[in-house]
């Protein structure tokens, strides 16, 4: 879908030279923070139109109903839990706290130090020094300053206490009300020509499921999510010398970024292999994970701008500033633009080519085809006629007759003008006849109509009048001689 971009004319010279940041997602996020409810039934009714699920799984999803995870039917689960919780409730601020912009911003450091120790081989799993990493992790907690470049602690001390981290927050960071989702997520696979399923997984389908699924995590989850894939997706690429492949990796971080707190191998079974590929598979495609699909992106931008009922103040009065009706995307304007223009050039040079043909026939010899050309521009008059530009000889009048046949046609048939106006009729006429003839066919009928006695008593009658006629005009040249 095309982005609408504004642009805004800084008088600030210092703020000119800083660039400029669009994000495509910008009405999804206005959407998620200012009205999260419509935001949340339009990102999950799509959920469910790529993944199957039952109604408790969806209400689960929608925090309707307390997930029900794997083993915590187990009475012995159940205390180990409450004996977990009362653990964590005695970490620090950071370790072993529900997920905060804070408790980010710490970590965040480790995170930046690995990014640029990637060649470590072993890294994530080769673990540390146990004392370097409980001072990393007191002063994390404490709030004080660390300069992780001084070299006092190792890549593999920074790695370890990042899944410590991890391993310690109340809930994994993908949430327990998606687990059973990812799950259906990693089932989806393609369909062949006979719409069987196979074995292949469908990878655009996992890829929007993922993308919907991640739209609806918890802030705090998803910006440290994706600091974590971004990592690990960098670490992939590196393991030539790190030794540490993208599968390794998930080996390594399904347990605490996936599986539900506080379970074993045993109570997953057989849905291991579905967590670590899926795992897996965020690694591998975490550059597309974080980007709102082009539906929903439009969807957004259409609540805000579509309808002046879902607008702000502001967004209504931009929408109702005088000399702007309604608000119409920059692209659509700029090419509607340019559609009039070559429209308009392109009639200018037909017209111009036009005239230079006239010019061309207008200085040619006299001679039947001239004449033709003529009566061919005649007949046409959207077409450029020679009385605008090009300056024309006027026709030679003709003379008018003054022998008997010349009188007889101007009063049997009538004067040029009527003449005139009787070709322009629709329906042509057999022969010119006279007023009297023409009342008696108005009486009789169309010539088409009428028998062959009718037809030449009419022209017995148009003779005789033209017998009286000339007899007239005879008498009367005879009189004045």
């Amino acid at each position: 879908s095309d982005a609408i971009c504004n642009f805004v004319i800084c008088n600030d010279s210092s703020l000119r030279s800083q660039p400029i940041i669009f994000n495509p997602d910008f009405f999804v996020e206005k959407l998620r923070h200012e009205k999260p409810e419509v935001f949340t039934e339009l990102v999950v009714s799509n959920i469910t139109r790529l993944i199957d699920l039952p109604g408790a799984e969806l209400a689960q999803l929608m925090g309707e109903e307390d997930p029900k995870l794997p083993g915590t039917n187990s009475t012995a689960s159940g205390f180990f839990r409450s004996l977990m919780s009362l653990k964590r409730k005695e970490k620090g601020v950071v370790f072993g706290s529900p997920l905060t912009e804070e408790g980010i911003a710490q970590v965040s450091q480790l995170i930046e130090y690995l990014h640029k120790n990637l060649r470590a081989e072993g890294l994530f799993r080769v673990p540390g020094n146990s004392i370097r990493q409980q001072i990393l992790k007191d002063a994390l907690n404490s709030g004080t300053d660390i300069d992780l470049d001084s070299g006092e602690f190792h890549s593999n001390d920074v790695a370890t206490l990042l899944k410590v981290f991890l391993g310690e927050l109340p809930e994994p960071l993908l949430t327990h009300k998606h687990f059973h989702a990812h799950l259906k997520i990693a089932d989806l696979t393609l369909f062949d020509e006979k719409g069987n399923k196979t074995s292949t997984p469908d990878k655009e389908r996992q890829i929007e499921a993922l993308q919907l699924l991640f739209l609806i995590l918890p802030a705090p989850n998803r910006s440290l999510l994706k600091l974590l894939l971004d990592l690990l997706y960098q670490t992939a690429k590196k393991q030539d010398k790190n030794k540490m492949s993208a599968h390794n990796l998930a080996l390594m971080f399904a347990p605490h970024i996936l599986w539900p707190r506080n379970v074993t191998a045993n109570d997953l079974q057989e849905n291991i292999t579905k967590l670590n590929n899926g795992v897996t598979f965020m690694i591998k495609h975490s550059q597309k994970l974080f980007k709102a699909p082009a539906y929903i992106r439009e969807c957004a931008r259409l609540h805000y701008l579509g309808s002046r009922a879902h607008t702000s103040k502001d967004d209504l009065d931009l929408l109702t500033s005088p000399g702007s009706k309604e608000l119409q995307p920059l692209k659509s304007q700029k090419r509607s633009r340019l559609d009039t223009c070559h429209q308009e050039e392109t009639q200018q040079r037909t017209e111009e080519a036009l005239k230079e043909l006239f010019r061309h026939v207008h200085n040619m010899p006299d001679s039947a085809k001239k004449k033709k050309l003529i009566r061919q521009f005649n007949k046409h008059p959207t077409a450029l006629t020679p009385g605008s530009d090009v300056p024309t000889s006027p026709a030679p009048r003709r003379t008018r007759s003054r022998s008997f046949s010349g009188l007889i046609k101007r009063k049997v048939l009538g004067t040029p003008v009527m003449l005139e106006r009787k070709s322009r009729d629709a329906t042509p006429e057999p022969e010119r006849v006279s007023k009297e003839n023409v009342h008696l066919l108005q009486k009789c009928g169309s010539p088409a109509h009428m028998s062959q006695a009718k037809l030449k008593s009419l022209e017995g009658r148009k003779e005789e009048s033209c017998r009286r006629m000339r007899a007239h005009l005879l008498s009367k040249d005879s009189s004045s001689l």
